[in-house]
């Protein structure tokens, strides 16, 4: 055995825990392949949301979510990561290649990183306010900059904005038949490969408390003692609006979520606002320094008694291969 490279379980249990990111209407959008040492992140083209996402914006965002979810795990499992983001160019389907060093020294943090992997979830009902005793991590600005991303914490001044940014989507959406028949296929009843069944779905009642989240089905969760969403938003947002603009804001995305459910912050992405132009702008005016958004996320307290039903995830052997080794290597 090569100790310089990680065995293929190493690599398996990485690539589970990077499945546990979050993606468009759980669409799972990746494919994985190891060959020789080498990892490799690719879309997977039959999953892309053709109504909701015909660019595939969101599907690299997605796939920069599971990449940074895998760094996180492999940390965690001692072993380094050396990433080459769009290693076939920017039109590629082929978002990154992986190589590993077995240096890791992780740290008590990067267990609970870990940790937080396997415990997020998106939750679609409405929260508390953030406080002193929940405030956000003060890393966050920081760890975002890295990945060649802006965060901007939205002042409650903004929330009607985004209400209209929300309202705008749906009614554009309503009448949208290829758009509801996506929608519909993906949420609000059990795909054993993916979506969002009932459960992790908010009750009309609860639904109708979220004045800035996307219209789903309506679901079974109706557990939360809240009036009314009183979350913070955060955005994200890149200076340039490329395939790796978006890689890099996946990454950051996954960054930021870990972080703060490590400190019990409840989360829910919302990608519904940058999807057409027209409210896609409407966010973008929110951006002090300009910028293009490509992700929101809703953070807040959350008392809820039952935590949502964590989403389904593919089969790991469906989204990971094990390529053949060249001859010659041992």
């Amino acid at each position: 055995m090569d100790s310089t490279i990680p065995d293929e379980n190493v690599v398996r249990i990485a690539v589970d825990l990077a499945c546990r990111a979050p993606s468009v209407h759980n669409s799972q959008p990746w494919q994985w392949t190891y060959t020789d040492g080498r990892l490799d992140l690719h879309t997977e083209r039959g999953r892309l949301l053709a109504s909701a996402d015909p660019t595939g914006r969101q599907q690299v965002i997605s796939c920069g979510a599971a990449l940074h979810h895998l760094k996180t795990a492999l940390t965690a499992l001692r072993w380094s990561t050396d990433i080459h983001r769009l290693p076939e160019g920017p039109h590629s389907g082929h978002l990154a290649t992986i190589r590993f060093r077995h240096d890791a020294q992780p740290r008590s943090h990067d267990f609970d990183l870990l940790t937080a992997i396997r415990h997020r979830h998106s939750d679609r009902r409405p929260f508390g306010p953030l406080g002193l005793k929940n405030p956000l991590p003060r890393s966050l600005p920081d760890l975002v900059r890295r990945q060649g991303v802006q965060l901007t914490v939205l002042p409650q001044g903004a929330r009607p904005v985004l209400a209209a940014a929300t309202e705008l989507t749906a009614a554009a959406r309503k009448y949208d038949s290829a758009y509801q028949s996506e929608l519909h296929w993906w949420a609000g009843h059990s795909i054993p490969a993916g979506g969002i069944p009932a459960e992790a779905l908010a009750t009309a009642e609860n639904r109708a408390r979220v004045d800035i989240g996307r219209r789903f089905p309506i679901g079974r969760d109706d557990d939360s003692t809240e009036k009314i969403d009183r979350s913070t938003v955060l955005l994200l947002s890149t200076d340039n609006d490329g395939r790796l603009d978006w890689l890099r804001s996946g990454e950051a995305l996954s960054s930021v979520l870990l972080e703060v459910t490590v400190d019990l912050i409840a989360t829910c992405p919302l990608t519904h606002m940058t999807e057409l132009r027209q409210s896609r702008d409407m966010i973008r005016n929110l951006l002090p320094d300009g910028g293009y958004p490509q992700a929101l996320i809703r953070v807040g307290a959350a008392e809820q008694k039952v935590p949502p039903r964590q989403t389904p995830r593919r089969p790991t052997d469906s989204v990971f291969a094990v390529g053949p080794r060249r001859s010659g290597l041992r």
